[in-house]
């Protein structure tokens, strides 16, 4: 399935049905009097988050939308029949804003909630509402109003407690995979992840959070390179980033410093805010460490920084249980 975490979609709620001309005609009975009905009112547009969903691509393919109108009104004073909601799933976390004010409508962060985006338009009232002593045949009714149209930016924030961070190939994907039971496809190369995953990690006494593998991040991100910029605003509700750093000995000219703080500086470019967020250093690939030159040159940056430092192996896991037990800590912290 593709991911879409950004579109902009027009809705238009159901227009109010008009109120019925009618006068009452019966045998016996000359002069009954207006018996016109009221018009049924537009149905409205809701949207509603669902935690079984993960990406706007729907809408990607429908961005007009539609609820009923309300029907018009009947003779012998029938009501005219209400038009049906229209009701839009969309991911849990999921942001609309009028896409022609900037305004937030809401932000659906819980299962099952929902905001009517677009109110339906009021039923007409029929000839029956305007009788009077001195107009006792009203030859009239109301139209019905129209229901609001508007235009919507839908804008998915994906809900996760950890925020995976790191240069492509780092070991984001093959520690998500590990550590939960997500399964993303992994390879030997830069830029296998072309989407966000998200994992659910349970610790040993059935406590869990879920973890986000952000991809693509590399330096000039926060300007457009790679892909890392659109997918920077998934992190933006996370209690933690654990930063994963490469510390394999493979290529004596990589700087796992160097590395590290690329990113943090394409972060803080970003979003300030994300560069404040509570931070763990994962060095990564410990079983191909070799002589550990990387290795130790990262943990006594850490050091001197006094940011805590985790070296683990997703593939042999080793340390990826004390790193997990730490990122909880964080994360009940946060919560």
């Amino acid at each position: 399935m593709h991911f879409v975490d950004f579109v902009t979609i027009n809705v238009k709620a159901g227009d109010g049905g008009r109120g019925c001309v009618s006068l009452h005609r019966e045998k016996y009975i000359p002069k009954g009097g207006p018996d016109g009905g009221d018009g049924g009112r537009g149905g409205d547009v809701i949207i509603k988050a669902a935690s079984d969903l993960n990406t706007l691509l729907d809408f990607k393919y429908h961005p007009f939308n539609k609820a009923e109108q309300g029907s018009m009104g009947g003779g012998n004073n029938r009501h005219g029949r209400n038009g049906h909601d229209l009701a839009l799933r969309v991911p849990v976390g999921t942001i609309i804003r009028d896409a022609d004010t900037g305004e937030v409508l809401a932000d659906l962060v819980a299962d099952g909630q929902e905001v009517v985006a677009a109110k339906g338009g009021r039923g007409g009232l029929g000839n029956a509402h305007f009788a009077t002593p001195t107009r006792q045949t009203p030859r009239f009714a109301q139209p019905g109003t129209p229901g609001e149209a508007k235009r919507l930016q839908l804008e998915l924030k994906l809900l996760a407690d950890v925020g995976l961070v790191g240069l492509p190939n780092a070991g984001k994907s093959t520690l998500i995979s590990v550590a939960s039971k997500s399964r993303p496809k992994i390879a030997d190369y830069p830029f296998t992840t072309l989407v966000p995953n998200l994992g659910v990690v349970k610790f040993e006494d059935m406590k869990s959070f879920c973890v986000a593998d952000i991809p693509g991040l590399i330096e000039g991100a926060h300007s457009g390179s790679g892909l890392g910029f659109q997918f920077l605003r998934h992190i933006e509700r996370t209690s933690v980033l654990a930063h994963l750093v490469d510390v394999s000995d493979t290529d004596q000219q990589e700087d796992p410093v160097n590395n590290f703080e690329t990113i943090m500086q394409e972060l803080a470019l970003f979003d300030a805010r994300l560069a404040q967020k509570p931070l763990l250093v994962v060095g990564t690939k410990l079983d191909i460490s070799g002589d550990k030159l990387n290795l130790n040159r990262l943990a006594r940056y850490c050091e001197a920084k006094r940011l805590p430092f985790f070296a683990i192996s997703a593939v042999t896991g080793q340390g990826v249980k004390e790193l997990i037990a730490a990122l909880l800590k964080e994360v009940e912290k946060g919560r």
